[in-house]
């Protein structure tokens, strides 16, 4: 079998390129390419926001950013309940009564309580590396690592984060 390495072996640039190896967010069958959603999603809010002007109306609910919408229907944090919270760099770890969110660089995700089956903490034995790694019941598991200002302060996070899974979680 014969595999073409180079320039020659590029696809055409009139032909759609489409497939797993070009989009990661491509599933056959279930979603289209993500060109694909951009459009559809450009010319809706287009077309809102047309039928908006010749009413003489201010944007319709739907055209509001998403962003603002989920800043707007946020819960004020619990008072008095326990929170860990770590941050360097990079990376940042919030656990309290809503979830786990684990966030590194750009990439962020959250957990709530019931699609956890377990929070596993881990010390570096060399170096000041604190690692967090959430277990989802479907065997999946998210690590995360902390660099601690000093290895003294693995102890402190450790007693922090046993609190709130103490408060929060719930093993059954």
């Amino acid at each position: 079998m014969e595999q073409r390495i180079g320039s020659s072996s590029q696809p055409l640039k009139g032909e759609p390129v489409t497939g797993a190896g070009f989009d990661p967010a491509f599933i056959p069958g279930l979603t289209g390419s993500a060109a694909q959603g951009e459009a559809e999603d450009a010319e809706a809010t287009a077309e809102a926001a047309d039928s908006a002007e010749a009413e003489g109306s201010p944007a319709p609910a739907e055209s509001v950013p998403q962003a603002e919408v989920a800043d707007a229907g946020e819960e004020p944090a619990e008072e008095g309940g326990p929170v860990f919270e770590a941050a360097d760099r990079r990376a940042r770890i919030v656990a309290d009564r809503r979830g786990v969110r684990l966030a590194l660089d750009a990439e962020e995700c959250e957990f709530t309580w019931p699609e956890i089956a377990a929070v596993e903490t881990e010390t570096a034995r060399f170096g000041k590396r604190f690692t967090v790694t959430v277990h989802t019941p479907d065997r999946r598991w998210y690590p995360i690592e902390i660099e601690a200002p000093s290895r003294s302060q693995f102890a402190e996070w450790d007693a922090s984060m046993d609190a709130v899974l103490d408060a929060y979680f719930e093993s059954e």
